[in-house]
């Protein structure tokens, strides 16, 4: 059996969707569907089991067999940046897979859990080093923490463990993010209903829409975790981006020539998130390589149409 927390969100779908691709549908997921509207994210989707996450951690915490477990995915989390109730979040985040490290250490499984480039703060550096974190605010300095404990522990580890950083991530299965969907959704809908797409000015010295991020669409973050569990000797903490960071102007150009026109507008940066806004991420990928991923991995104008495809199918 495989286990995959979160998900009924946007990366755990996903990743559900890609294993029943390869045949595997023993799969039990753990989410919280107060949101009922994630139900979509699996509707398509072939599991075994499903658990509330609140069942699910009170049962690990007992003990309880579940059976064979090949691995548990942890994709589930607080996400949320400005959630600043500290002790709230370091039980759902730090404590939660505190406790299913352990219980995936106690029955040979293995374990690979989202971390977050969060913890690099402002920047300028994303290298898995300690001295490049530096996490701002709740969320990152939760994964930020468990990463530092795994780093403690690690030496004692007798299956895989792997912490994934992931970058920006666009791609199917999001919608229900709402406004934390990324630009790629927004600019498409933006797109349909009023025929231009809306970027910030210039700021940090960048110019309107020249802020730069590391796009990542959601197979190739995907695509890393079934590496993985193919190759279970592979241990550690790992960016999981394209390498390269592009504007946001490249992914508005990349929507506007799928629909075949378009305008961009540039509007005023808001006042309060000057001095807490990263204009400029890029994944050092050297370590996820250097372990053996050699896979190639989508460029935004190979990532954005691919993605605007199954969003208009989906819309029609």
């Amino acid at each position: 059996m495989y286990i995959v927390t979160g998900g009924a969100g946007f990366i755990g779908s996903n990743l559900v969707k890609a294993l029943n691709g390869r045949g595997i549908t023993d799969i039990m997921v753990v989410d919280d569907l107060k949101d009922g509207t994630k139900f979509r994210n699996l509707a398509d989707c072939d599991i075994v089991d499903y658990l509330d996450r609140h069942d699910f951690l009170a049962r690990i915490q007992a003990g309880t067999d579940f059976g064979r477990v090949e691995a548990v995915i942890h994709e589930g989390a607080c996400s949320s940046t400005t959630e600043w109730d500290g002790e709230f979040v370091m039980n759902n985040n730090f404590e939660y897979t505190k406790a299913l490290l352990h219980w995936c250490q106690a029955r040979a499984a293995a374990f690979i859990y989202a971390s977050s480039a969060s913890v690099y703060g402002m920047g300028p550096d994303f290298r898995e080093e300690r001295a490049c974190e530096r996490p701002l605010n709740m969320y990152a300095y939760s994964k930020f923490q468990f990463d530092q404990y795994l780093r403690h522990h690690r030496a004692g580890l007798t299956s895989q463990v792997a912490g994934l950083r992931y970058f920006n991530v666009y791609g199917p299965r999001e919608q229900h993010k709402g406004g934390m969907a990324s630009v790629a959704y927004h600019f498409h809908h933006q797109i349909l209903k009023d025929g231009r797409v809306r970027l910030f000015e210039g700021t940090d010295g960048y110019g309107p829409g020249e802020q730069l991020r590391d796009f990542i669409h959601v197979d190739d973050t995907v695509a890393v975790k079934l590496w993985l569990l193919d190759h279970p000797g592979v241990s550690g903490i790992f960016n999981v981006g394209t390498g390269r960071a592009q504007s946001f102007n490249d992914v508005a150009r990349a929507v506007v020539a799928y629909h075949g026109g378009g305008e961009i507008e540039y509007i005023p940066f808001p006042e309060h998130l000057k001095g807490r806004y990263q204009s400029y991420t890029q994944a050092d990928i050297s370590a996820l390589r250097g372990a053996g991923y050699d896979q190639a991995i989508m460029s935004v104008e190979q990532g954005v149409p691919k993605y605007l495809d199954w969003l208009t199918k989906r819309d029609a």
